[in-house]
């Protein structure tokens, strides 16, 4: 039996696993297995709502037992711990429950063919304090750590105002201050969907006497926000996040982090709660791989056919893949990239069964979009037409943003499942409240 095994089930690892999945449904020769170290996928550009309590992760999650079953492929759940090449083997972790007991051991996985999707997390360069006094937006499990604190501050700082405030018509409401680092799409994304939130928290709130102010503080070491963007969208991206009551440090670095703020070159930041948005890397485990070379974010550097630069059986896509554009720079770490990297992989895997040469990897860009929140979306996206970006916002570019995610569940669902889950949603947001507030 020849093992297709994939190590990571985001965007662009399940929808490998399930475009073979159904090409070898009827197959008794190969099988398809896809790992990963939590139970259930989501989106990654939806964390920043989950963390902001705009969806509910329960709702929009999909179990990957089930799309296994459905798609017919085998999925194990478990996290990559090293390589053995010689022996084609992936080691996977022992896994434990939270009181220390031991659930599986680790287990060796035989494979034929490797793809390795295990996505990026955040970058903190080191900075001190960070780790230790940041949230991390890299998964749907800090996500919701991140709302559920963020909610526990709330209720601690309005039962704090009802508590002191006898005369509620001249007392002012206490202040939760929110500090972001990083002024990419995530951080901006962010900072627009928790002003939403602070406006629909305040709408839930009866009594002024509870009512809570949120200062939101954007952090970018930069010249500008949204870098990808260009100077006209993100100028107008910025002045929009100004408009809406969040500030905006630019040409601003972190020197250090601490339980009070953020600690810059001029001056100390203080805030109540931490999110690091800054950077991107491969985790760490990656760097361990004996012979598989990567880079100092711990990228593993891929062939133009997305193998591995030393290992013809193992393709690298998503953001762990350190991929080289013809023109110059590298793939960057979007969700369209993975999305094309899976496709060219699920192409290269049944040309080399058939002993055909494997094509190469050409990245197109098809423009980015940033959305900020109800308030407005801006972006370019790049025209087939003349070649060059074409710049759209308001109503068109939400309209675009949307679509990117109906693309996504139409790589995995098909139409019908698709059309079903835009139904359900529809259904869901009409019956439940607009925010999710536990």
């Amino acid at each position: 039996m020849e093992n297709i095994v994939i190590v990571g089930g985001g965007a662009g690892g399940l929808a490998l696993a399930t475009q073979l999945g159904n090409k070898f449904k009827r197959s008794k020769k190969i099988q398809v297995i896809l790992v990963d170290k939590n139970p259930s996928h989501i989106w990654k550009p939806l964390l920043h709502e989950v963390a902001a309590g705009s969806i509910d992760s329960a709702f929009d999650e999909l179990n990957y037992r089930y799309h296994g079953k459905k798609k017919h492929f085998n999925f194990i759940l478990g996290s990559l711990e090293t390589i053995d090449r010689d022996k084609k083997t992936l080691v996977l972790a022992e896994r434990r429950d939270d009181a220390g007991e031991l659930i599986t051991p680790k287990q060796n996985l035989h494979y034929d063919y490797a793809v390795i999707a295990i996505g990026g997390v955040s970058n903190d360069f080191g900075v001190p304090g960070a780790k230790e006094h940041c949230y991390f937006l890299d998964d749907k499990d800090q996500a919701e750590r991140f709302h559920q604190h963020l909610l526990n501050q709330t209720d601690r700082l309005s039962c704090e105002s009802l508590n002191s405030n006898a005369d509620t018509n001249n007392s002012a409401p206490p202040v939760l201050r929110i500090g972001i680092v990083g002024g990419g799409a995530t951080g901006v994304e962010l900072a627009a969907e928790l002003q939403h939130t602070a406006q629909g928290l305040s709408g839930y709130q009866r009594n002024v006497a509870g009512k809570v102010d949120y200062k939101i503080t954007l952090i970018e070491a930069g010249p500008r926000i949204l870098p990808a963007l260009s100077e006209k969208l993100s100028n107008a991206a910025q002045r929009t996040l100004e408009k809406i009551g969040i500030d905006v440090h630019c040409n601003t670095g972190v020197k250090s982090c601490s339980a009070e703020g953020f600690i810059t070159p001029d001056d100390t930041i203080v805030c109540n709660i931490r999110v690091w948005a800054a950077g991107i890397k491969a985790p760490s485990q990656l760097a361990s791989i004996t012979g598989l070379e990567c880079n100092n974010r711990n990228q593993l550097l891929v062939k133009p056919t997305l193998q591995s630069s030393n290992d013809e059986r193992i393709f690298v896509i998503g953001d762990c893949a350190s991929c080289v554009l013809p023109s110059g720079g590298f793939v960057p770490p979007r969700a369209q990239a993975a999305h094309q990297m899976a496709t060219l992989v699920y192409k290269n895997i049944l040309r080399s069964h058939r002993n055909k040469p494997l094509r190469e990897f050409r990245y197109r860009d098809y423009g980015s979009l940033v959305s900020l929140s109800n308030f407005n979306t801006v972006g370019g996206l790049m025209s087939g037409f003349v070649g060059s970006e074409m710049r759209i916002g308001g109503p068109i570019a939400r309209l675009a943003y949307l679509s990117l995610y109906r693309m996504h569940l139409l790589a995995i669902h098909g139409i019908y499942n698709s059309l079903l889950i835009a139904l359900a949603g529809r259904i869901h947001r009409a019956i439940k409240p607009k925010l999710k507030l536990h």
